[in-house]
């Protein structure tokens, strides 16, 4: 997160306000989805994993995607 200068704030509004594009229900030790949000002009991907036991998320990665690897919108990956 910090190499790719993402602060807390951005992380938290992600969690609250992005897109779930994919989710993962068969992810261990907690289910998890693949988040999209944009910080301005910047898009964002964000995996989450959720305890729904004690309602705990667990920030798994923040990234940019790459353009080359998805669509557009960012929302599918390219074939």
């Amino acid at each position: 997160m910090y190499e790719r200068h993402i602060n807390k704030q951005d992380i938290r509004e992600a969690v609250r306000f992005g897109e779930v594009i994919m989710e993962y229900p068969n992810d261990r030790p907690f289910p998890s989805c693949l988040l999209l949000f944009s910080i301005g002009e910047r898009p964002l991907h964000l995996v989450v994993a959720i305890d729904y036991s004690t309602k705990t998320c667990y920030i798994v990665t923040i990234y940019e995607p790459n353009p080359d690897k998805w669509d557009n919108d960012f929302k599918q990956r390219r074939k």
